[in-house]
């Protein structure tokens, strides 16, 4: 099978470091280039930490570009009390060598996609203000795309930041909204699936018979993470949320999927960014996306483990 182009579109943010870990952990994949966007922190500090948990892999060859500051209609909305006020929870990284950003990440998107049209999948795991507004702006870029892994959304399953909707579809409703109708070959990954993926403090206790920077830092980021996840949510443990939805991309019978005509409420209020399926077929529109609504977590969770062991010892080789 031949190996998959990626580029991955993050917020950093705990679960997005794993994920991006896992990318790189993972031989079916090739991580081709990461767009950064606020979300779980500010862009600027987003584009920090992808630099840093990419030095951390040994993998600073890989470009990184900076995005959008902003929503596109709405007021930014962080979650330090979620990721800490790095987004990297308890971690603190070793400052990455610095880089010269040649160009904006709308412009690195609209470019890598026209390059190779039909090649690329994006695996968006945060706000989707960038692939939005990179579809406005060039929408070439739609039917050049293979297809957009987005991590996002509660269909029956209760929001996480508010009681309807998931923290990266209501960071950006509009944005999601721009994505979702644009005809863009999609799969989504929402909270239904996600939540029920949890990373155990035996887990981690797992990868810390690894002495290696890896296992560390998974340690003091998701340290933070499992403290919010027992005070607010009564979870014990964390939720990796994103790399779920990075492994689909070269595990896909990890989940089980539906196809279904999915929407976002941006008209506002209590509603405001909830995403829903039309699972009766009510509305007589086709479905524009497949939807994962069942999961083997454990076999993910599994995964997850294995691939952070060999990446840590290999980093060490």
């Amino acid at each position: 099978m031949p190996i998959k182009r990626i580029l991955i579109d993050t917020d950093p943010g705990i679960d997005d470091a794993l994920a991006i870990l896992l990318a790189l952990a993972s031989p079916e994949i090739s991580v081709e280039g990461l767009s950064v966007i606020h979300g779980n922190c500010s862009t600027e500090q987003a584009y920090i930490n992808a630099l840093s948990v990419l030095h951390l892999a040994h993998a600073d060859n890989i470009p990184v570009a900076r995005g959008f500051e902003l929503p596109i209609a709405q007021a930014s909305l962080l979650a330090p009390e979620t990721h800490g006020n790095s987004g990297l929870g308890y971690a603190v990284l070793p400052q990455p060598p610095t880089r010269t950003q040649a160009r904006h990440a709308q412009d690195f998107l609209i470019e890598q996609i026209l390059s190779a049209p039909g090649e690329f999948t994006i695996v968006a795991i945060g706000p989707l203000t960038n692939l939005a507004l990179a579809m406005r702006r060039e929408p070439r870029i739609i039917p050049a795309i293979a297809e957009i892994v987005c991590m996002g959304a509660a269909i029956r399953h209760h929001g996480n930041t508010t009681p309807l909707a998931e923290f990266n579809v209501y960071v950006d409703p509009h944005a999601a909204h721009i994505v979702y109708h644009s005809g863009a070959r999609i799969t989504l990954v929402p909270l239904d699936v996600t939540y029920q993926c949890i990373l155990t403090p035996a887990d981690v206790k797992r990868l810390q018979k690894i002495d290696s920077p890896i296992p560390r830092f998974i340690a003091d980021a998701t340290r933070f993470y499992m403290e919010f996840h027992d005070e607010y949510q009564h979870i014990d443990g964390c939720v990796i949320n994103d790399p779920l939805a990075l492994a689909l991309t070269f595990a896909p019978g990890l989940c089980d999927y539906e196809e279904h005509y999915v929407d976002v409420d941006i008209q506002g209020g209590v509603s405001m960014g909830k995403t829903f399926a039309d699972f009766y077929k009510m509305s007589k529109k086709p479905a524009n996306m497949r939807v994962a609504l069942g999961v083997r977590a454990r076999d993910f969770i599994e995964l997850f483990l294995e691939r952070m062991e060999k990446l840590s010892t290999s980093i060490l080789a």
